[in-house]
This record gives structure tokens, C-alpha cells and sequence, in this order.
């Protein structure tokens, strides 16, 4: 089944407290797209980069399979550049510096080859870009997934609200939630957000995992206890790439079977964390991925004695 990601391909300054990388390859898109990528054979990136993105990089998401038509490159210009230094806990960041470069005209443009795909991911963008890809689609997806953050609930509320009606499953974290819902418990907060159009919600909590809501169903998917943090950047746009994938592997949108896919994810999400960029990802086999959906399965199995 298709996959068509929308997002950012950019660079990165990453420092923590267990080292510093500087001008390493980020993005949403790319994050996201390679996630997916070893789920299903037929993903499409629609995204903007200056010429001075490394060749390599893309040769290399070419020989994952990701189809790199709807990539945008500007001769001339730089690509999308964020700086950030993490806390002591790796759970909260400073931005340090952003240029928007390329992605400050971004218009999302998209080949005529994906103007029909089984499945969307729209990753954090402007609202107003979001909205652009899903007025160029021939059909609806069988799925459509919108990740955002709280810098468009400040800046562009009406407009995010409009593009969130439209999907069917909405990602962002516990304060966006809260923030977004004007209610502080997250269940009433996921009630709220229903109504605003998705049938599905997932909260991500970071280091304690991920709540997924559907109605009156819940379910929560813990983080793996990892002995080492190295780069949180991208854990949960790679938790939507492998969450996505999955989905898109197995075709089967029950709730059931999104509470695999959230596990999927959260498997690949505790895989980018162990480096730094995506070279981690760079470098994951079947096996290691068969390997830790095993240890989630152990995290969380036991038997219940009920009286």
C-alpha cells in the first residue's frame, strides 16, 4: 500500500548531555519516511531542500525505496536548519536557532503519480501547507494521520482546527493536548479533540510512552527502558513512520490493530533514540526490530489471577 509523507528534510545542531553533533540530517520527513520504509515498499516524500543537502543522503533513502519525486530541490538556496540543546533529563529542549530558508515559501507540489495513495502523513507543518496536499488529492486516503505542535495552536488556531476536522487520526504530546483541549485531564482532553473531527487521538509522554484513544477505548503503550539516551530529535516523528507503516503493511485500521501499530512505533522510536541523527536507523535489521517488539511484548505480559 502506498504511503505519502509530508514534512520537513533538513539539518540539525543536536547537543546533550552525552555529546554534540552539528549539521547532521533531521527533518519530520525524513524521519518518518525512513520509519516506513521497513514496513512497506511504496513510500512517497513531498518536501523542500536547498542544494547543499548531501547527494548521499538521498541516494541512500532511493535505496530504502522511497520514491523522491515530490522532493523540491532549490539551486542556489540552503535547506531548513533547527539548533537545539537538550536538558540534563532529555525531556525538554532550547531552540537555539532556526532558518526556515527553503521552507519559508514551501508550496507543497505534488506529482501527478501521488495525487491517489493509500495512506497520508502529514507531518508538522504550517496548517495552511497541510491543507494545500489534501486539496490535491484525486481521492480520500483510507487513512490520514496529522502530526502538529503547540507553535501553530499559538499562531494559527483557526486554521489548524480546520485541517484537524479533516483527518482521521491526530499525534501530538500531553501539553499540546491539554492545551489544545483547554482541559488538563487527558481523558476529557481526548474526548474534546474528538469532536473536533479525528476518530482516533494518540498522546505521546515521551520517556513514559503513548496513549491511544478511540471513544470510550483506550489504550496505553509504554516506553522500553533504555540503558542510554543519546538524540531524542525524531523519536516521534519516527514513532509515526513506524506506526504508519505498520498499518499500511497489514491494511487493518481496527482498534486492535492500531494498538500493534503504536507498539511498532514505539519500537522504532526506542531505536533512534540510541544515536544520533538517523544513523541508527541507518543500520536496523528485521531481526533487531522482530527483537525489540519481543522485549515490549515482555514489558507489559503478565497473568492476571482475578478472584
Amino acid at each position: 500500500m502506498s504511503l505519502l509523507t509530508v514534512g520537513t528534510v533538513a539539518f540539525d545542531d543536536i547537543e546533550t548531555p552525552f555529546g554534540k553533533a552539528d549539521r547532521v540530517v533531521g527533518g519530520a520527513a525524513t524521519y518518518i519516511s525512513l520509519a516506513a520504509s521497513y514496513f512497506t515498499d511504496d513510500v512517497k516524500i513531498v518536501s523542500v531542500i536547498g542544494d547543499d543537502f548531501p547527494k548521499e543522503t538521498l541516494n541512500y533513502m532511493e535505496s530504502r525505496g522511497i520514491d523522491m519525486e515530490g522532493l523540491q530541490v532549490r539551486e542556489g538556496e540552503k535547506s531548513f536548519f533547527w539548533a537545539g540543546k537538550y536538558h540534563d533529563n532529555m525531556n525538554s529542549r532550547d531552540t537555539l536557532d532556526t532558518q526556515l530558508n527553503v521552507l519559508a515559501d514551501f508550496d507543497p507540489v505534488l506529482p501527478e503519480s501521488y495525487k491517489e495513495v493509500d495512506y497520508l502523513m502529514l507531518g508538522n507543518l504550517t496548517p495552511s501547507v497541510q491543507k494545500r496536499v489534501l486539496d490535491q488529492l484525486k481521492e480520500r486516503p483510507k487513512l490520514i494521520v496529522l502530526d502538529t505542535m503547540n507553535f501553530w495552536m499559538d499562531t494559527a488556531l483557526e486554521s489548524l482546527k480546520e485541517v484537524i476536522g479533516l483527518v482521521d487520526v491526530l499525534t501530538i504530546n500531553d501539553d499540546e493536548a491539554r492545551q489544545l483541549s483547554g482541559e488538563h485531564s487527558l481523558v476529557k482532553a481526548a474526548a474534546v479533540i474528538h469532536k473536533m473531527g479525528p476518530k482516533h487521538l494518540i498522546i505521546k509522554k515521551g520517556e513514559h510512552g503513548a496513549l491511544l484513544f478511540e471513544g470510550n477505548n483506550v489504550f496505553f503503550a509504554p516506553a522500553l527502558p533504555l540503558a542510554e539516551v543519546f538524540d531524542p530529535t525524531g523519536a516521534g516523528d519516527t514513532f509515526a513512520g513506524g506506526f504508519m507503516g505498520y498499518l499500511a503493511s497489514t491494511q487493518d485500521h481496527s482498534f486492535e490493530n492500531m494498538k500493534r501499530a503504536v507498539i511498532y512505533g514505539s519500537a522504532m522510536a526506542s531505536f533512534c533514540v540510541e544515536k544520533f541523527s538517523i544513523e541508527r536507523l541507518k543500520e536496523l535489521t528485521d531481526e533487531e526490530i522482530t527483537a525489540r517488539i519481543v522485549r515490549f511484548v515482555q514489558l507489559v505480559n503478565f497473568d492476571a489471577k482475578l478472584a
